[in-house]
């Protein structure tokens, strides 16, 4: 007779089912499905303008450094699993890769602590040649399927002499990328730091130079005040300018995309970065896991809340 009332009653069926959803949330966590997969490769500036505070996390300053690296660690967690990211480091004229992509879930703690511990102190040199860096990172991943991802603020040091810039013809448009454009628009002091890292105070006039004196002036020896041809080809003076303060020079590196063949994006939230990156170019259809459990549950939860209706 209790068996038969039971049978009878609705919230019988409904507990049953829901452990029985409940069951096979343990035992199919996940499913295969066809989906987006992505393969990059992040070169990041490591330069001393890089440290200019001109982003906001929360309430507080940040440089530009620190929100690449912010926006990146946001990123990993966001990308399907399946999709890969290697990880770089740029300065002076030259990139070099730090790791070959590898998987962002299984190696998401690795890749993580590694976005974490760039730092400006890692850099070989002073000098800031973005053109000479983005040649070399093309030129490193341009056999390797993977995409690239090169994050500078664009400001070259010392500045660029015209008369030399970089030929990009023999690349162009043999790799995929995305220069992506890091800092604010508005020039900023560059903070100064002393051997031991300890940061005392912002660079100054004289302590950068404000104009190129490699090779062959690209100006009128007419216009250059006090011009010899032998001893002083770029002039006497010192010259003067605000390249000790730093802005994001957006106009360059969309200059340097069309020379390229990359695409490019101005950094100002770790979503509009991952928008930027979901282009049809870099993904990649595979077949991957998707988690279930999230379904499982809600059908288990409807069914709970069903005993009490």
């Amino acid at each position: 007779m209790r068996i038969s009332y039971l049978l009878k009653d609705y919230r019988f069926y409904s507990l049953s089912l829901a452990f029985l959803t409940m069951a096979a949330l343990f035992a199919f966590p996940t499913r295969q499905q066809s989906g987006e997969t992505y393969n990059l490769t992040v070169i990041v500036d490591i330069t001393r303008s890089m440290n200019a505070e001109d982003y906001r996390i929360g309430q507080q300053a940040v440089s530009r450094l620190a929100f690449v690296k912010h926006s990146l660690r946001e990123l990993i967690g966001r990308l399907p699993c399946q999709s890969k990211v290697g990880l770089g480091v740029f300065t002076e004229r030259r990139s070099t890769v730090l790791y070959q992509p590898i998987e962002v879930c299984s190696g998401y703690a690795e890749l993580d602590k590694s976005i974490a511990a760039l730092d400006w102190r890692m850099a070989w040199a002073a000098d800031s040649r973005i053109a000479g860096g983005l040649l070399n990172a093309m030129q490193l991943l341009k056999d390797q399927d993977s995409a690239l991802v090169f994050i500078s603020d664009g400001q070259e040091a010392p500045p660029l002499n015209p008369r030399y810039r970089t030929d990009f013809s023999e690349i162009k448009g043999k790799l995929k990328g995305l220069i992506v454009g890091a800092g604010g628009l508005q020039a900023v002091p560059i903070p100064k730091f002393d051997a031991k890292g300890r940061r005392i105070g912002v660079y100054g006039p004289d302590d950068v130079p404000h104009r190129s004196s490699f090779g062959e002036s690209d100006l009128n020896p007419e216009k250059i005040e006090g011009y010899d041809a032998r001893n002083a080809p770029f002039g006497k003076y010192a010259a003067s300018g605000n390249e000790h303060l730093s802005a994001l020079q957006e106009g360059y590196l969309q200059q340097l995309a069309a020379e390229t063949g990359l695409h490019y994006h101005h950094l100002q939230t770790g979503d509009g970065l991952l928008q930027a990156l979901k282009r049809q170019e870099f993904a990649r259809v595979a077949e991957v896991e998707a988690d279930s459990r999230a379904r499982y549950a809600g059908l288990g939860l409807m069914l709970l809340l069903a005993t009490f209706i």
